[in-house]
């Protein structure tokens, strides 16, 4: 499993498509966290139905948005299961080798999302604050000091 020496975002990458994408950009990551779940759930469904063609449209298209991305470790994972469902197909080959792969494309995935939603909302990562003051500084009472 090379794919786990990837790291897992090219963060020039996804700050190009960042500025490509401009305003659009939150809601085409939207898009690519649907799609991702969707297509992390058909392989998975794929596998363990041991049908190798199932396996490859979702695979494909999981690669594809990945390297959009910058998500190369995502995107290497789900080209190693396109290929090798590929493979199997040709050989009439069940995707019993795949396992390791399928079984660490989920939490691959909610990393990188992780990450990505990181990045893209800064705010976030802040501090939650009530009504115009952080959360962890005193309450004053009005017109004295606390």
């Amino acid at each position: 499993m090379l794919h786990l020496q990837t790291e897992l975002v090219d963060w020039t990458e996804f700050s190009r498509t960042r500025s490509e994408l401009g305003t659009a950009f939150l809601r085409i990551l939207g898009y690519f966290r649907e799609d991702g779940v969707k297509s992390i759930h058909a392989i998975e469904e794929a596998f363990r139905a041991r049908n190798a063609a199932a396996l490859v449209t979702p695979a494909h298209t999981l690669k594809g948005e990945s390297a959009q991305f910058g998500a190369h470790r995502l995107r290497g994972m789900a080209e190693e299961i396109e290929m090798a469902a590929r493979r199997c197909v040709e050989m009439r080959e069940g995707p019993e080798e795949l396992i390791e792969t399928v079984v660490a494309l989920r939490p691959c995935f909610t990393e990188t999302m992780a990450l990505l939603d990181r990045d893209a909302n800064p705010l976030a990562a802040r501090r939650p604050t009530t009504f115009g003051r952080r959360a962890d500084m005193p309450v004053a009472t009005f017109g004295r000091a606390g």
